[in-house]
């Protein structure tokens, strides 16, 4: 097999035991290494190890190494803090490029497929690509190179994996198999985290809110956590519960019911509003697509877990915050982070659409007063894609997702693919949140590109087999 990952082994029958050989290895040795208190050497060492492992994974094991992948964006930023508790703050999260070397293998898969991109159908892809390209170009003419490479990653990484996801739609069900055990075991393990974090509130997640001085994450105390679990903030994590609930709706593996328990009060412990809407945009969304026997199927599984939640949010510690936070959605006169939004949303709306150019990726990043790197955000993920990539950048970008969807919402051959359907309204779900926030970078904008690739792999596989059933009948 080539390095490409378009088959999926290199012997059909080849046993996976070497894969999990070297994701055991990883593990144990991150243990040892944060047991031992080697956090600085761990601190290298994670990301090259993880790298290593996602190549073999990658030419050898492709299904593996997208669970792999989705795993290390899950939990990289929780050894983080422990190792910054065990052994002495990092500000430089170097360790946090682990998720991201790994996810950037895709890009072998990109330049072997961008020549056939458009007869596959992936110029959508390519085209949103190109829109970051540029960006980054007059990142590196107006910001220092470095910072505008660290930028890079957060825009790049999600879509090339997309594309790495579409260019293997042969694959499809196998990569569909893989991420649906891979987002229930994440949202049931990420989710009891969640609890566990907002009851207890661990010492290392303590100590990196009061060394990072990130308010979005609440205060660092039991019952005063905003819940980020394994991940570093509220927002991503609310997302990839957003996309594993969405999931775990059409799956019928007996673990979805606790899985999605905890995942729903976790989701409601992140206190974040636009998460909340965008599963509610992706919910409606996702009962207008499917066949009715489908719909009957979905309504039953959201009164069972309806019964299940809904009892758990009337009582204490969980219902005065919750219930509080619902409030404020229909009181938003009254809501002083909605008015704060929009008010900066006003002041900055002009700055953001004057530029042709775009200040470039990179632009937002300054260096604070210890010395470290740290991002201005805009409140709004649009304005924030044209304050950067400028009209030039912009409309590229935005018409890749654009044309995407609207290929999926008229051509769809996947209707009884309840993943499939799934993936497509977990794409809208995201999208959605724009308004609010820049979601479509880093993990939340792995979560929007690559349910958006494996959308386009389902419409492209659906599509080919219909005809090869068709021309077998004939």
């Amino acid at each position: 097999m080539s390095i490409s990952g378009s088959s999926v082994s290199t012997n059909p029958g080849a046993p996976q035991l070497f894969a999990w050989i070297a994701i055991s290895g990883l593990v144990i040795f991150s243990a040892v290494a944060v047991l031992a208190g080697a956090g600085s050497i761990l601190r290298l060492l994670f990301p090259l190890g993880s790298l290593i492992v996602g190549l073999f994974l990658y030419g050898k094991y492709p299904t593996i190494y997208v669970g792999f992948t989705w795993w290390l964006w899950f939990v990289t930023p929780w050894l983080r803090r422990v190792i910054d508790y065990r052994s002495g703050w990092d500000g430089s999260g170097v360790i946090l490029t682990a998720p991201f070397l790994v996810t950037l293998i895709s890009l072998i898969a990109f330049f072997q497929y961008l020549p056939r991109s458009y007869r596959m159908g992936g110029l959508p892809l390519v085209i949103s690509i190109a829109g970051v390209v540029y960006g980054f170009m007059i990142g590196i003419v107006k910001n220092p190179l470095a910072v505008s490479l660290r930028a890079l990653l957060d825009w790049l990484t999600p879509v090339v994996f997309a594309f790495y996801l579409f260019a293997n739609w042969r694959n499809y069900p196998k990569y569909r198999q893989t991420i649906e055990n891979t987002f229930m075991w994440g949202v049931l393990v990420t989710g009891i985290y969640g609890i566990v974090q907002y009851i207890v509130a661990p010492e290392w997640d303590r100590y990196w809110i009061i060394q990072t001085r990130l308010l979005v994450n609440g205060t660092p105390e039991p019952l005063g956590i905003r819940v980020f679990s394994t991940m570093n903030s509220p927002s991503p994590f609310a997302n990839v519960l957003l996309a594993g609930l969405l999931i775990l709706l059409t799956n019928d593996n007996f673990l979805r019911v606790p899985a999605s328990v905890v995942g729903y009060l976790s989701l409601l412990l992140s206190l974040v509003r636009t998460a909340w809407l965008g599963w509610f945009i992706s919910l409606i969304s996702l009962l207008g697509t499917l066949k009715p026997r489908l719909q009957m199927q979905l309504f039953i599984s959201i009164i069972v877990m309806a019964l299940c939640v809904v009892p758990l949010t009337t009582i204490e510690p969980f219902a005065e915050i919750i219930n509080a936070r619902i409030e404020s959605l229909t009181n938003l006169k009254k809501d002083t982070s909605f008015n704060a939004r929009a008010k900066l949303y006003q002041r900055n709306i002009s700055i953001a659409f004057s530029s042709g150019l775009g200040n470039g990726i990179g632009s937002k990043y300054f260096v604070n007063e210890k010395g470290l790197l740290q991002e201005v955000t805009l409140d709004s993920g649009i304005l924030d894609v044209f304050f950067t990539l400028g009209w030039f950048g912009a409309l590229p970008y935005f018409g890749g997702i654009i044309i995407a969807l609207i290929d999926l919402f008229t051509n769809f051959e996947a209707r009884s693919d309840g993943f499939a359907n799934a993936s497509r309204a977990i794409c809208l779900g995201v999208l959605a949140q724009m308004l609010s926030l820049n979601i479509l970078l880093a993990l939340g904008g792995v979560v929007f590109w690559s349910f958006l690739g494996m959308s386009m792999a389902a419409n492209k596989y659906h599509h080919h087999e219909k005809a090869r059933k068709k021309q077998q009948a004939v």
